[in-house]
């Protein structure tokens, strides 16, 4: 089953979450404030496949993992068209601005399923 970790600064990503579970992926929202900073630790715990940062610059917290960890990253993305072309290049940590939304969730792990099938 697909792991998506998805860490938002403000602590929320439920919505996100919801949508990775519609689309039969596994959610692990990382809690509290400045959780986008742990991403990568969290990835690493959770052996994920996908990561999803939010923050206001959409950066932070997906940089963070990429230099940390090595994981392939693209961000500041503000749209779920933008993620979808990330995964297909390859990238498995994704940053966007504040973005708590269900399609995103379920469009970035059908996305990716469909990549990697």
């Amino acid at each position: 089953m697909l792991t998506v970790v998805i860490a938002d600064r403000l602590g929320k990503g439920q919505n996100v979450a919801k949508g990775v579970e519609a689309a039969g992926g596994r959610a692990v929202v990382v809690p509290g404030m400045g959780a986008d900073m742990r991403l990568g630790d969290v990835m690493q715990q959770e052996n994920a496949d996908l990561g999803i940062s939010f923050c206001g610059s959409g950066g932070a917290g997906a940089l963070t993992a990429a230099t940390k960890y090595g994981y392939p990253e693209r961000h500041g993305m503000r749209s779920v068209e933008e993620g979808i072309t990330a995964i297909n290049d390859g990238k498995t940590v994704l940053g966007f601005g504040f973005m708590d939304q269900e399609e995103l969730g379920k469009r970035l792990v059908e996305a990716y399923v469909k990549k990697n099938a």
